[in-house]
């Protein structure tokens, strides 16, 4: 099983980015949670769905402007970040299990390479 992230960039101060999770196995369901990390610090838990899609959280340094979602059929979910601030910037990853969707990292069974998110202030 392989996890892929892709998208993050770079943009100005209240823009926007996504950030999507692909995993490839596609006959079974995962929870999924996002996490980021600045060089230097440890690994910030951002935001967690089901495996169903129907329960999601994000933490509270991004809540009200990151949005985590899911496709319906696949194992894709998609962070959509807006009004960003250059203290988002950090490398973002992705963590898939079959029911864990928490905060801690090292309790998701797959995770995946990050992409970097860069905010300029």
């Amino acid at each position: 099983v392989q996890l892929q992230a892709s998208g993050g960039g770079s943009v100005q101060a209240g823009g926007s980015l996504r950030v999507s999770c692909e995993l490839s196995d596609n006959r079974n369901k995962y929870a999924m949670g996002l996490f980021r990390q600045v060089p230097g610090k440890e690994r910030e838990f951002v935001a967690g769905i089901s495996r169903g899609g129907g329960s999601a959280y994000t933490a509270d340094s991004v809540r009200g402007r990151f949005t985590i979602s899911r496709d319906g059929a696949g194992n894709t979910v998609t962070l959509q970040m807006n009004n960003l601030k250059p203290e988002d910037t950090a490398v973002y990853y992705c963590a898939a299990d079959p029911n864990y969707y928490g905060n801690d990292w090292q309790d998701y069974d797959y995770k995946g390479k990050g992409t970097q998110v860069t905010v300029s202030s």
